[in-house]
């Protein structure tokens, strides 16, 4: 594992490198989960096709510093994923995020322009308001979640999820939930549909219907749909979820 360290969060933020050919794809993580769990199958599935894969632990997630001072917002997050790109000197890189991975991802796009490739997100937010998780978790105080909602969340997971929750700070898991919840300006389709890469989004076959993926297609968008999976695509099918990037364009030499 590789580590450096973030100006953007003032700790140390650690990555893989897996080695490979062709342009990079970063993977970035969603909520309560981390790179180095999520990722690992995905990429060393023979539908990847042995494509150099760099997974990012964001700040309070998995083997990266979990710092109490920092804001954990989508829009920090992103300069952290930019400070690592940049730290790599990549010129060109794919870009894929998950949930609110995908969010960030989209905001890295916005910040390096050119040097990506493509962007691919998986049921990312969209808009301000949040997903069931995010909108439980901001419903209570900071304080709150700390003291007894994050114990609670803990003792009722019975998915895969819970083994990387419990390796995510609390405070953290709150403050990336409420920054879900708050949206940012412009938001993150608007931002999504003006990005000068190619654009993928990814979806699993249980999360659907859904009006973002709808209201994406009718605007032109690639949608790819995992099938057998739900919005915890990377485990429930990631030889899918490795082929879609695939099919996507970022093995494209």
């Amino acid at each position: 594992m590789n580590s450096f360290y973030s100006q953007q969060a003032g700790c140390t933020v650690r990555w893989h490198d897996l080695p490979g050919t062709g342009d990079p794809v970063v993977f970035i993580h969603g909520l309560g989960c981390a790179s180095s769990y999520e990722y690992p199958r995905v990429v060393r599935d023979p539908l990847f096709g042995a494509r150099r894969a760099i997974l990012i632990d964001l700040p309070g997630s998995g083997y990266s510093d979990k710092p109490l001072h920092y804001s954990y917002k989508t829009t920090d997050q992103a300069h952290v994923v930019a400070e690592l790109i940049d730290h790599l000197e990549l010129d060109s890189f794919w870009l894929y995020g998950h949930s609110m991975g995908g969010s960030i991802a989209i905001e890295t796009a916005g910040l390096l322009g050119s040097r990506v490739k493509g962007l691919m997100v998986s049921e990312p937010n969209f808009h301000a308001g949040g997903g069931m998780f995010s909108r439980t978790i901001a419903a209570q105080t900071e304080q709150q979640f700390l003291e007894q909602g994050y114990d609670a969340m803990l003792s009722v997971e019975k998915t895969a999820w819970a083994g990387c929750l419990q390796n995510n700070a609390p405070y953290a898991v709150w403050r990336g939930a409420s920054s879900l919840v708050a949206g940012v300006e412009p938001e993150w389709e608007a931002q999504f549909l003006s990005l000068p890469c190619p654009v993928t989004l990814i979806f699993g076959e249980l999360s659907l219907p859904d009006d973002d993926v709808d209201n994406l297609k009718q605007k032109g968008v690639e949608v790819k749909i995992i099938p057998a999976a739900g919005h915890s695509m990377s485990w429930e099918n990631p030889s899918a979820l490795a082929l879609a990037q695939a099919l996507a364009g970022c093995m494209t030499m």
